[in-house]
């Protein structure tokens, strides 16, 4: 579609492409930071009015594989412009028909559709970089994913409060309209067309519900453990439940004829390598993602609005590094800057093990932005590597799987981590106080113990990563091998 040297035109498609990555991160902040509001609009407990939330990711989660296994067969465009049509119509459901009908759960339902479209919009992005995007320019263009993920994530909580406050909750979906719009718009004219594929087998419908429920009871499980406790009944019966089928997905993808992932490439000791640092990065970072805002507020004795502000500089310095990935790629190898940036988010890391009560808000700004200035820098060049590992014809697969990597173990992590602080928090008061009563110093410092040996946890999981991206191998795919089409970083 474009000619080489064209990059005003490949700036567009790369653009219209991250739209959707932009799109997905904030309309997932923009939503949790309303959540109180929509709670008194329907008078419904905090514990209901959760599935706002938690509908969104279980749907989503399933369906993400599947779709990126579709778009292999009848083409990214297809599936990406469909996406955007039924995440903008979801949207406007959400604004409009809960308040119609005055009904809380017609809001749910309205999501679990609108998370339909936010699928297809997630499953394809990182295959349409490779499919489309020159070699030269796919270091530059997955950096770029980076930024405006990031740039959503900093957006989400800040333009969520200014609407909810300022026009009213309906309007964190209003938002999404003219940005669907756009990108519909957008995806038609630059979006290069792809002939729709012949299907030799038939689609793995046995494949596809079983990765639906097993993920959604997977992540169900460790999302609501915390809420409903993890000896309940229903959790232990969801995990349990969860881990079977996924067997089973196993069982069924190795047998069938056309599966929905090809779980034989998890053979390749460097692409499982590779997959699991990826994992274990996400995983990490959920224990900054998360606790840090309680360690600002109990610990620092910080305001929401202070803490808040603090925060941005962590997504704010991934934005960054996700440009500076892009530029670095073919000239550093993809293999080269994921240590490097496997190292400085360690770093950052053990930065944040030496928090205490009195560190100056200017070192909490500074050791979160060295976090996110290593996360940023690792995802561009894992996603690049990670793609071109495998056959051409798996590219809608593996943009899925990486799609689904970036948000699963995040959210295990934060259930694994709260389990850690809530532990520890419990054995240090022990230790800490002496009789029924103890002093406000006392509380303090077993409380900061317990922050300090949940980020140790984090430190030691970033080591591991650090190992796992020093002893992988990248070996690119012959595939990607063509003239014009090789792959710098390899190593």
């Amino acid at each position: 579609m474009y000619k080489p040297g064209q990059e005003s035109g490949y700036f567009l498609l790369i653009f219209t492409i991250s739209l959707a990555i932009f799109m997905a991160a904030l309309d997932t902040l923009i939503v949790n930071i309303a959540l109180p509001t929509i709670s008194e609009s329907f008078h419904m407990s905090s514990s209901n009015v959760s599935w706002v939330a938690t509908v969104y990711l279980l749907v989503m989660s399933g369906c993400i594989l599947i779709f990126g296994k579709v778009s292999d067969v009848i083409g990214y465009k297809r599936v990406f412009l469909t996406g955007f049509v039924i995440f903008t119509i979801g949207s406007l459901m959400c604004g409009v028909l809960p308040v119609l009908t005055g009904s809380f759960w017609v809001l749910v339902g309205s999501r679990a559709f609108q998370a339909i479209g936010g699928a297809m919009l997630m499953a394809v992005p990182i295959a349409m970089v490779t499919a489309y995007v020159p070699p030269e320019m796919r270091g530059k263009a997955m950096g770029f994913l980076v930024t405006m993920t990031s740039l959503g994530a900093a957006l989400g909580p800040t333009l969520g409060g200014f609407l909810t406050d300022y026009l009213s909750w309906q309007w964190i979906f209003f938002i999404n309209i003219p940005l669907g719009i756009i990108g519909i718009i957008l995806g038609f004219l630059v979006i290069p067309g792809s002939e729709r594929k012949t299907m030799n087998q038939k689609f793995d419908w046995a494949g596809a519900a079983l990765i639906f429920i097993g993920l959604a009871l997977l992540l169900y499980g460790f999302s609501e453990g915390n809420n409903q406790g993890w000896d309940s009944p229903v959790i232990i019966g969801s995990l349990v439940a969860a881990v079977i089928i996924l067997i089973l997905f196993a069982r069924q993808e190795l047998k069938s004829a056309d599966p929905l992932l090809q779980v034989h490439l998890f053979k390749d000791r460097n692409f499982f390598l590779f997959n699991l640092a990826f994992s274990l990065l996400l995983f990490s970072l959920a224990g900054i993602f998360f606790f840090m805002p309680f360690f600002m507020k109990y610990v620092g004795n910080y305001s929401t609005s202070s803490a808040g502000l603090i925060l941005t500089s962590f997504s704010l310095f991934t934005a960054i590094a996700g440009f500076i990935a892009g530029m670095l790629y073919n000239r550093v190898g993809g293999r080269n800057l994921l240590i490097g940036a496997s190292v400085i988010t360690v770093l950052g890391y053990f930065l944040l093990f030496t928090l205490n009560a009195g560190t100056p808000a200017g070192f909490i700004i500074l050791f979160l932005s060295i976090t996110g200035f290593g996360g940023g820098i690792f995802v561009p060049p894992l996603s690049n590597m990670v793609m071109t590992m495998t056959s051409k014809q798996y590219r809608g697969m593996i943009s899925s799987l990486i799609q689904v990597e970036r948000f699963a173990p995040m959210t295990i992590g934060i259930a694994f981590f709260n389990i850690i602080f809530v532990k520890a928090n419990e054995i240090f008061n022990s230790l800490f106080k002496i009789g029924p009563g103890y002093s406000a110093d006392l509380h303090l410092k077993a409380l900061t113990s317990a922050f300090d040996l949940t980020f140790l946890f984090v430190f030691i999981i970033g080591i591991v990563v650090v190992i796992l991206s020093c002893i992988a191998r990248y070996t690119i795919h012959p595939d990607y091998l063509e003239k014009d089409d090789k792959q710098p970083g390899a190593g």
